[in-house]
């Protein structure tokens, strides 16, 4: 179809792929300038691209060198080491033992082991280890005489123990250099039988698996070519034999298996050192193997003429750059990228593709001429030719660039560069530097930060670091996010052809961009880790944390309201009031401000991961703990200033959740704050107000801070977990009044805070009486000691059964002496300070048992009564009534020597169980409120109401009523 035709279609599927990758990312809420962007197909772009290449060329940092390297067949194109290492598969190939009898023994075999047949064509010479011990046994069975390695017997017997050989002789590795053999296919026999087919000598051999003794194919192996060069087998500039096509076919070199892939020749090479009797062990092997990243076949190794860049002369310089700069987590940039470095190889930047940017380098047919071009400009100076708008393939390859050595017409070289050096070159190509935007560079680079997958740590990270090392002398970036990759539920990569993911799309429409966002940043893959993706996890992040934030929201829009009917005042926040007296105000506004200042911290350190749990917290707090306190507060039960104080806090606590929460889940903040930002006065000073994105982040309080505060009602929500425990465990019910908590502590300051606190306790868990004590005796609290096992018997070994037998009988008196010497002694061994955990528990006489149950978290111990009282029952639902019609004469604006009659109206049906409790306590009740409620229908035609509403009490609903004597 000619270049021209396939070059425009690979732009049609980019520019396809940019509008949908346009749409994904701004339905996820990332904020991206789409129509300010950059491609890697613009001029600009591939311009920025030849002036690095030529730079680094400038300074000798670019060579042209037959290198093997990894090859795909299926792309006909080398690969990168750090591409080849992006796609391991476990793949079953063949693992054959073939003999190479001696030329002076015929008798007599090198046996060598492989698991790539097809490169047995091409072998020049068998490799062995200096060092080793090989051994030269007779195989009585097949009589011959094998050489291998001593101790990989295995590979030629099953049981070695049971083979029937003869050991007949032993050398070392050394004294083998030299010998000759015979090869196993003849194909290069006349061409390379003066220096080829003999033992070398090299280290890289192992004694893991196999022989002891590697073939080598100098064109398919690495190690294979570097070893022929050094032992005289072939000259560095000497192509070795490489009987296949760019397509992995072999030529017609190697007539038997012309036309077949290499991977299908296997089982016929295999078939034919079967016939000539030098296939002395065939089996397959399941082992990792490397595929291509994009087509996901097998590799291969292959050596081909390649353009590279220098990296190993700038390792030391590419390790201490890297060292300067920050990585979350910074394991992976000390050890996995570190470790890359350490060991990283010069770069192979050719590849033999259609559509890419061309290498811009013009040669002469023997490369002895090389002009490398930096720009447009150059090239048009140079070559003559004009109005050049476009670099690629299609529109530069006819260009020639005139000779200055007499050699007739320079032309470009066929490769482009691989994908990764344009990657690698985005922080400046973007920019069009330095023909453009030099000041915007140099003022922005290095990057305050970068954030891919944990993949690029051989790919993107690596090439962004070559590049700009060898450019600036200069790390690219501050600071480098590794994120995780995101696996199917199953644990595999997502794949389209196994559909064992759920379309991303659906997922966003159907739970929204808010809930998959929070999913993924409270994930392991912002640590680095793998996710293994569930929808559950992302229905579960509205359930938990999105609705009951909204519905904080709402019920904070409701009591507004409230305000507005019951008083007539329009709620307007004041940014600027004072510190609340109540304890609860404070609290929440105080763990505010430890949010902003979390985010501030953790943000600024790149550590998105430790945001969520803090704001699942403060939602919790929120929701669970200050608008549960805070309900009649809120409802005005205890006068309008009280209530716009409370209404003032809440406002505060959601548009700190909103501003600070806005990055992480853009949709919902900015769809509460529009309705928040009507009871926010105007302010010229902040500027453009719309958006909640549009807003500073929140700056700390300082005075919001009250460590005393967070510190008791930390305490008291302890003391209240521990006890609403007990009544679940015990199937008691909130609206049952209970008689009695003790609260053991053995710090007075403890008791102090949770005292201070105490009508929330009393009224949270509806008990009658709240016992603080630090009396042991009293409370019957006792001392046991428990242990971590594993990290205990790292120290003790031997003697951790004996503490282990010995620990349970220990005294509660010891282990209380534990806690105050940091010594104890458990069946003669000596434990310390940090070696046990101290419980404290209380133990419960066996008359008790029915009565009371415990609890503790290894702090604070509480003892709940749990007997059920009827009495207490009616004593709460009076005094509760009683309490409603206190603050309801409150609310009224009445003083306490103002009589009033007080009437109720229950639905029918409703209120049994109060108008009892109003009739056993009637003296208490009539005592306190001045009157005695009765039913509204006594109330005589044509007296002056003075204030009605609506009441609960234990969910039962009734209207109370104050009318004038």
């Amino acid at each position: 179809m000619g270049i021209d035709k396939y070059n425009e279609e690979c732009r049609k599927i980019v520019m396809r792929y940019a509008s949908e990758w346009r749409q994904t990312v701004e339905r996820m809420g990332r904020w991206i300038d789409f129509d300010n962007d950059y491609k890697t197909l613009n001029l600009t772009f591939m311009e920025s691209v030849w002036w690095a290449f030529g730079e680094i060329y400038k300074k000798g940092m670019v060579y042209r060198g037959l290198r093997v390297m990894p090859y795909s067949t299926a792309c006909t194109t080398p690969l990168s080491n750090f591409e080849a290492g992006q796609a391991y598969r476990d793949v079953n190939d063949p693992a054959i033992t073939v003999a190479f009898p001696l030329v002076d023994d015929p008798k007599t075999s090198f046996l060598a082991w492989t698991t790539t047949p097809w490169t047995l064509p091409a072998n020049l010479a068998l490799c062995v280890h200096p060092d080793y011990t090989y051994i030269k046994i007779h195989d009585q069975e097949r009589d011959q005489n094998f050489i291998l390695h001593e101790n990989l017997l295995k590979t030629l017997y099953k049981d070695p123990k049971k083979a029937k050989f003869k050991k007949i002789g032993q050398f070392q590795g050394i004294d083998l250099e030299g010998w000759r053999y015979v090869p196993a296919f003849e194909y290069f026999t006349e061409q390379y039988e003066d220096k080829a087919f003999r033992v070398v000598v090299d280290t890289y051999v192992t004694d893991a698996d196999g022989t002891g003794i590697v073939q080598q194919a100098p064109a398919f192996g690495e190690d294979d070519h570097r070893i022929a060069i050094a032992s005289g087998v072939l000259r560095d500039d000497e192509m070795p034999p490489c009987p296949i096509d760019d397509r992995g076919i072999f030529t017609k070199e190697v007539p038997d298996f012309a036309g077949l892939h290499v991977k299908s020749a296997d089982s016929g090479i295999q078939k034919m050192l079967k016939a000539k009797g030098r296939l002395i062990v065939q089996s397959t092997i399941n082992h990792s193997y490397p595929h291509c990243w994009r087509s996901g076949t097998p590799l291969i190794y292959r050596a081909i003429p390649s353009w590279f860049i220098r990296v190993q002369p700038v390792v030391d310089q590419l390790v201490t750059l890297n060292e300067g700069t920050r990585w979350v987590p910074q394991s992976v940039g000390d050890n996995r990228f570190g470790n890359w470095l350490a060991n990283a190889r010069d770069w192979n930047v050719s590849r033999n593709r259609y559509w890419g940017n061309p290498i811009p380098i013009w040669a002469s047919e023997d490369y002895e001429e090389i002009v490398c071009v930096g720009s447009v400009a150059e090239l048009e100076k140079l070559s003559g030719v004009t109005g050049i708008t476009d670099l690629h393939r299609d529109k530069i390859d006819h260009i020639t660039i005139p000779s200055q050595k007499g050699k007739g017409q320079l032309k470009r070289v066929e490769e482009v560069f691989d994908c990764w050096f344009e990657s690698g070159s985005m922080p400046y190509a973007q920019q069009h530097y330095p023909f453009e935007n030099k000041e915007l560079f140099e003022r922005t680079h290095p990057a305050d930060f970068v954030s891919e997958g944990i993949d690029q740590t051989r790919g993107w990270f690596y090439t962004l670091l070559v590049l700009s090392t060898h450019l600036f002398g200069v790390a690219p970036w501050k600071n480098l996010i590794v994120t995780g990759l995101v696996l199917a539920a199953d644990g595999k990569k997502m794949s389209k052809s196994l559909k064992n993911y759920p379309d991303p799309n659906l997922i966003i429409d159907k739970y929204g961009a808010d809930a998959t966002r929070m999913f993924l940043v409270n994930s392991p893959i912002v640590r680095g880790d793998n996710l293994r993706f569930r929808e559950e996890g992302v229905r579960e992040v509205i359930s938990r944390v999105l609705l009951p934030w909204l519905n904080s929201f709402r019920f904070f829009i409701g009591h507004v309201s409230l305000l507005k009917k019951v008083t007539g005042v329009d709620f307007v926040y004041n940014p600027h009031a004072s510190v609340s007296n109540n304890v609860m105000d404070r609290w929440i506004l105080a763990r505010c401000q430890s949010l902003i200042k979390l985010v501030r911290e953790e943000m600024a350190a790149y550590r998105l991961y430790t945001i969520i749990p803090r704001l699942l917290d403060l939602i919790d707090e929120l929701t669970n703990w200050y608008i549960r306190f805070n309900r009649k507060r809120l409802k005005g039960e205890d006068g309008k200033e009280d209530t716009v104080m409370a209404l003032n806090t809440l406002f505060e606590t959601l548009f700190t959740l909103c501003r600070t929460m806005s990055s992480y889940t853009p949709f919902l903040t900015e769809n509460l704050y529009q309705s928040l930002r009507q009871y926010i006065p105007e302010d010229p000073a902040e500027g453009d107000t719309r958006s909640i994105h549009f807003l500073g982040f929140p700056e700390v309080k300082e005075e919001y801070f009250d460590a005393d505060i967070e510190r008791q009602v930390q305490r008291m929500q302890a003391v209240i977990d521990l006890t609403r425990y007990i009544r679940e465990k015990n199937n008691i019910s909130l609206k049952v009044p209970l008689k009695e908590l003790l609260v053991f502590h053995p710090d007075d300051q403890f008791l102090d805070d949770v005292k201070s606190l105490q009508r929330y306790i009393a009224s949270e868990l509806n008990v009658r009486d709240v016992i603080f004590t630090s009396d042991e005796g009293l409370s019957g609290v006792r001392y046991r000691a428990v242990a971590d096992w594993a990290v205990l018997g790292r120290k003790l070994r031997k003697d951790l059964g004996r503490v282990k037998n010995a620990l349970p009988n220990v005294s509660s008196d010891a282990v209380r002496e534990y806690v105050s010497t940091g010594k104890i002694n458990v069946d003669g061994i000596e434990l310390v300070a940090g070696d046990l955990t101290v419980q404290r528990y209380l133990e419960l006489p066996s008359s008790a048992e029915g009565q009371f149950a415990t609890h503790t978290d290894n702090d604070v111990v509480v003892r709940l009564d749990i007997q059920v009282h009827p009495d207490l029952q009616a004593e709460w639902l009076a005094r509760e009534l009683t309490n409603r019609v206190q603050k309801l004469r409150k609310k009224a604006g009445l003083q306490a020597t103002d009589d009033v009659h007080v009437f109720y109206r229950f639905e029918q049906g409703e209120g049994s169980e109060l108008l009892a409790a109003l009739g056993q306590h009637t003296d208490i009740i009539q005592k306190t409120v001045g009157s005695l409620p009765v039913d509204v229908k006594e109330r005589k035609p044509g007296s002056k109401l003075i204030i009605e509403e609506e009441q609960e009490i234990a969910d039962v609903k009734f209207d109370l009523y104050l009318v004038e004597l």
